[in-house]
C-alpha cells in the first residue's frame, strides 16, 4: 500500500508519539510500551524504535495501533511486535496484517514461531524478569 510516512529524522520521542497515535490514548500506550520494552524483544532489530519505524512504513496509526494490538494481538506487546516484524521478513504480507487490523482471523501464536525460526532470540528473556504485564 503507497502512502505518505510521517515520520522524520528530525523527530524525537515525543513528537514520534503524537504523530503516530494522533492522540489515540490506546495507541499512546502501544508505542510507549513498545520503546519501553522492545529492545529486549527485538535484540537483533531496531526494538521498538524499529517496530514503531514500521508501522509508519505499513500506514498503522491511531486506532489501528491499539486494534493491532487489543484485538489482534490480545495485548501482548511481544506478539503485537512479532506481527510487524513478520511483515517485514516477508513471513506475513501487509494485506492480510490489515485484514487482521478490520477483524479477520490470524494465528499470532504461529506467526510468533515463525518469527522465532527466523530470529532465534526474539521474544525470549528469563521469565523470572520479564514485567509483570508481559504474558
Amino acid at each position: 500500500m503507497n502512502h505518505q510516512t510521517r515520520l522524520e529524522l528530525t523527530d524525537n520521542g515525543t513528537t514520534l508519539a503524537i504523530k503516530m497515535s494522533e492522540g489515540n490514548p490506546g495507541a499512546l500506550r502501544v508505542i510507549v510500551e513498545l520503546m519501553k520494552e522492545g529492545n529486549w524483544i527485538d535484540p537483533v532489530g531496531m526494538g521498538g524504535v524499529g517496530a514503531v519505524l514500521m508501522m509508519d512504513t505499513f500506514g498503522i496509526y491511531g486506532s489501528r495501533i491499539w486494534m493491532l494490538y487489543k484485538d489482534v494481538c490480545n495485548q501482548d506487546i511481544i506478539k503485537t511486535m512479532a506481527v510487524i516484524r513478520g511483515c517485514q521478513l516477508g513471513i506475513l504480507n501487509e494485506h492480510t496484517m490489515n485484514a487482521a487490523i478490520d477483524g479477520a482471523s490470524l494465528d499470532t501464536d504461529e506467526l510468533l514461531t515463525k518469527v522465532q525460526e527466523r530470529l532465534g532470540n526474539f521474544g525470549q528473556k528469563d521469565t523470572a524478569v520479564r514485567p509483570a504485564n508481559l504474558n
